[in-house]
């Protein structure tokens, strides 16, 4: 699923219709409230977040993008502007306008969700920015429309105002409302993680130091330091903060960037388009980062980990031992090997599928007996390791005796029979320093294989350590 299609919050249900509908009105009703708020404030009556917002609601709740949700929608604009303004017909075109807006990129949003859920993320970045050059240049030929009988201004400016308006709003907002979602775990934060926001911060004051039409561009540098960083959701976050501080400065002159044009376009119409333009290249970095990063998590918990079983594999165990090399270091630790007992007639009785099951139900209650005293892996077939921390040999051997007989007395179900099974296991022990302690494990571990060795020979379903393979060889040299 792509990084835009993140886990949602939930004020809509899909059981829930009349609840959905209520909170559509108020939704629409609020941000109208908001906006139109703006309006009074010459700074801020460049942004109409209405628009992107409603779009990013619709897009994220799928089940919302039915005709009488929309037609909600637009009934609370005309009811809020009937009750605020006289403006009549005209008021009918600008609210369909908004709605051109929001159901253009709801559905194209849609459908990137259901044709694109496995294209590269970075493509999809790149179809958000053209989507909103689609769905503003539609919305702003009614909006155009609708104003010329209220605003002084001609067609053509009108034109180029709703767009530039409904295009910069839309890049900033939507990526926000897209990936926005609650925290997993809680934060921890270091002085360190506020570089990138302290670098955004201060290549703004440098901006309205410095002016002119270049100097808009001066965050990007700490934007994309911001993408490589953050996640996702918090990198579209300080990008809107960023965009929307740039546009608010611009507008009351504090970053000087008017440079008379033949064409006499408002100097604020190029503002927005590059402040839009430059808005989604750390969206595109941090989509990019994450694609990598989950990649990366993807490749190193299939290597570290075996599919089936879902415990250790055998390099991941060596990864644990390189990685936690000061939870082993200077202790007593005894490996294992363990091996189920006749494990081939499993399959040759009952089918690999059964096999499959029976493995995974062994590593599972080994894994729980085993609890935190130590590492469980496989290492091939029906062959399993065990590094423990334990306080000396006998210890040792009295945990893998639990092992064994949790094993023996466990019922194995499979359809309607049930299997009981054995394990045979050899130990081994040692102590290492955190530098020599791969080391020392791989020569336990070949001990522990020649004890186990010892216990198939004794009759399996059984335990092997030096002391007991010392008993065994003085008592055949007795014998002998």
């Amino acid at each position: 699923m792509p990084a835009f299609f993140s886990s949602p919050f939930r004020p809509f249900r899909e059981e829930t219709p009349y609840t959905n509908a209520v909170m559509v009105f108020v939704l629409t009703t609020l941000f109208y409230l908001l906006g139109a708020m703006m309006r009074l404030v010459e700074e801020l009556s460049l942004f109409w977040p209405l628009n992107a917002v409603m779009a990013g609601v619709f897009a994220r709740y799928a089940w919302l993008q039915r005709w009488h949700y929309y037609l909600i929608s637009y009934v609370a604009m005309l009811a809020y502007d009937a009750i605020t303004t006289s403006w009549g017909m005209a008021s009918l075109i600008i609210n369909f306008s908004n709605m051109v807006f929001i159901v253009t990129m709801a559905q194209l949003i849609g459908l990137e969700r259901n044709q694109m859920t496995k294209a590269p993320e970075p493509v999809n970045a790149l179809k958000l920015f053209g989507y909103c050059l689609f769905a503003a240049l539609l919305c702003a030929f009614f909006g155009a429309l609708g104003s010329v009988g209220i605003d002084d201004q001609g067609f053509g400016l009108l034109l180029a105002d709703w767009f530039g308006e409904q295009f910069s709003t839309g890049v900033l907002i939507l990526p926000c409302m897209l990936t926005m979602s609650w925290p997993r775990k809680p934060l921890n934060v270091e002085m360190r993680d506020f570089m990138p926001v302290l670098a955004v911060g201060v290549s703004i004051v440098t901006s309205v130091a410095i002016g002119g039409a270049g100097s808009l561009a001066f965050p990007l540098p700490a934007l994309i330091w911001c993408a490589v960083r953050y996640s996702l959701p918090l990198t579209c976050l300080v990008t809107l903060l960023t965009g929307g501080l740039e546009i608010i400065l611009v507008a009351s002159g504090h970053i000087n960037i008017f440079v008379s044009s033949p064409l006499q376009i408002p100097h604020m119409f190029s503002a927005r388009l590059g402040i839009a333009t430059m808005a989604i290249c750390p969206v595109i970095v941090s989509v990019s980062v994450e694609a990598i990063n989950r990649l990366m998590r993807q490749v190193s918990l299939r290597a570290d980990f075996d599919f089936l079983t879902r415990v250790y594999s055998r390099s991941g165990l060596y990864e644990v031992l390189n990685r936690d090399a000061k939870r082993f270091a200077d202790k007593h630790l005894t490996v294992m090997l363990l091996d189920i007992d006749y494990f081939k007639s499993v399959n040759d009785n009952y089918g690999h599928e059964c096999g499959d099951r029976v493995l995974t139900a062994f590593a599972r209650k080994v894994q729980r007996a085993l609890d935190t005293r130590g590492v469980l892996a496989r290492m091939g077939g029906e062959e399993f390791a065990v590094v423990a921390i334990t306080q000396d040999a006998s210890d040792g051997k009295h945990l893998a005796e639990t092992l064994r007989e949790t094993v023996a007395l466990y019922p194995f179900k499979w359809q309607q029979q049930t299997l009981h099974l054995t394990v045979s296991i050899g130990i081994s022990h040692g102590k290492a320093d955190a530098g020599q302690l791969t080391a020392t494990f791989n020569t336990l571990l070949a001990v522990a294989d020649e004890h186990l060795y010892r216990s198939k020979k004794r009759g399996r379903n059984c335990t092997t350590d030096a002391e007991q393979n010392a008993l065994e060889t003085a008592g055949s040299a007795l014998g002998g």
